[in-house]
């Protein structure tokens, strides 16, 4: 347990001499040769060259809070894009910036629950048609060739213009009328199962409900990298219930909006007690504990790099809380899994959010130890990342060390063995991780096994 209580809320943290990473973003994020170039030339740039900022005064918060509030609240167009903008501007903060007038959420009160309206309204929009209640024949009007709603009208005019032309006076029988009549109900019957209502938004209106949605979820996000929101955010079950549905929905949600709740839950992960979907605070969205880890496996097996990389990050800060275990714990072998093919990726920021969560879980029990040294390729990988080797050092160092945790157990002491050659080899050729391979060669050789221990205590061996 001393290890998962060494500040593990950096998941796959970076080396000592690497500057403190964003929170949320997995370290190695960016090449090592050309990062470490763009860094090189923001730092020989002028200042003159950065371009015009805006600042807002820290003081308008206090003065405008109750006209943000509402301007939310209201569903107005220009109320709600100027809230949006201002609290974005006020919400932003860049990666360096020192500025200490951050927007605390609880100097606003309601403004957390309003901006998870305006994305609640957008996922009620944005509702698959197979997920709402099946369509139903209508009766209202059935002997009409039309309604008089819609586009309805065409087929009347198509009517009206076939009709003077098979009139009575050409000699066409009522059968003929009957069935232009009966074509026409045909071509318009769409009508009638379809169960959009008279006041649903065109699509130009449900793409600026979808561009306030992702506005109010990046203000969110950005408002978790304040620390004096992360208590008032880790606590709200209603944000927590939202920004879990959206990941969950990942594969039909609006792909930035599901990266800035990710990122939400990420930064909020070292103070999230999963029990809270079983807690008494009122529910708006039925999210249990075992949803919530499926939904984070599902992010866990997407191929996109920015979501599996969080997820990763995301799982090894949460098993660090004792309390999330017995939710975590039945899904181990898939996370082993899913971990051990991550860190063969060619993405260093894969391979190092892949090693952070399974530094945590190989801390967690004897049978997390277990499963993972008896996962295949796991041990290959581990020695692979140690190689290659992976360009910041503390990724290395956690693989070592997970290694040192597997080699702890007895029982796993036999797989090990046949790396033996391979952890001398390491032992020798890298100063810097020797210690930790000189104890796992001791641990290999010197220490008798569980059942050689027996035998000597049964027969005096």
């Amino acid at each position: 347990m001393q290890k998962r209580d060494q500040g593990k809320s950096g998941g796959a943290a970076g080396g000592a001499a690497t500057p403190a990473a964003k929170r949320g973003r997995p370290f190695g994020s960016t090449s090592g040769s050309s990062a470490g170039a763009g860094s090189a030339a923001d730092t020989a740039a002028p200042t003159t060259l950065l371009g015009p900022t805006l600042q807002v005064h820290s003081s308008f918060t206090d003065q405008n809070n109750k006209r943000i509030v509402l301007a939310i609240q209201s569903g107005l167009k220009s109320e709600l894009t100027w809230a949006l903008n201002t609290l974005t501007l006020l919400s932003f903060k860049e990666k360096d910036d020192m500025r200490k007038d951050a927007t605390p959420l609880a100097k606003i009160p309601g403004l957390l629950d309003a901006l998870l309206q305006v994305i609640d309204d957008w996922r009620d929009l944005a509702l698959p048609k197979e997920h709402q209640k099946k369509p139903r024949v209508r009766t209202l009007g059935v002997n009409s060739i039309v309604s008089g709603f819609g586009h309805e009208y065409k087929a009347l005019g198509s009517l009206n213009n076939t009709l003077p032309n098979s009139g009575v006076g050409s000699g066409s029988s009522a059968a003929e009328a009957l069935a232009q009549k009966n074509s026409a109900k045909v071509r318009s019957s769409g009508w009638w199962f379809d169960e959009d209502g008279l006041f649903n938004l065109d699509d130009e209106g449900r793409a600026e409900k979808q561009q306030c949605a992702v506005a109010a979820s990046n203000i969110i996000r950005n408002f978790s990298f304040m620390p004096d929101n992360e208590v008032i955010m880790a606590q709200h079950r209603h944000c927590l219930e939202t920004v879990f549905q959206c990941i969950e929905d990942h594969i039909t949600e609006d792909e930035e909006l599901v990266t800035n709740a990710l990122e939400t839950i990420v930064n909020l992960a070292p103070l999230l007690d999963l029990r809270i979907f079983s807690s008494s605070k009122p529910s708006y969205i039925k999210i249990t504990e075992k949803r919530a880890v499926q939904a984070i496996m599902g992010m866990l097996g997407s191929p996109y790099k920015a979501w599996h990389c969080a997820a990763a990050e995301l799982l090894g800060r949460l098993i660090i809380n004792p309390d999330n275990e017995p939710f975590l714990l039945p899904f181990v072998p898939q996370i082993h899994k899913r971990l051990v093919d991550l860190m063969s990726s060619l993405a260093l920021d894969a391979q190092a959010a892949a090693v952070g969560a399974l530094y945590n879980l190989a801390e967690v029990n004897m049978d997390c130890r277990l499963k993972l040294a008896n996962e295949r390729w796991a041990i290959d990988r581990l020695l692979k990342v140690i190689r290659t080797p992976h360009p910041v050092p503390e990724v290395c160092r956690k693989a070592a060390m997970i290694l040192e945790s597997l080699v702890s157990e007895p029982q796993n002491r036999s797989l090990l063995l046949a790396y033996e050659n391979a952890f001398a080899e390491i032992l020798f050729s890298d100063g810097r991780y020797s210690d930790t391979f000189a104890r796992i060669l001791y641990e290999l050789t010197s220490r008798p096994n569980s059942k050689m221990a027996a035998a000597r205590g049964v027969w005096g061996m």
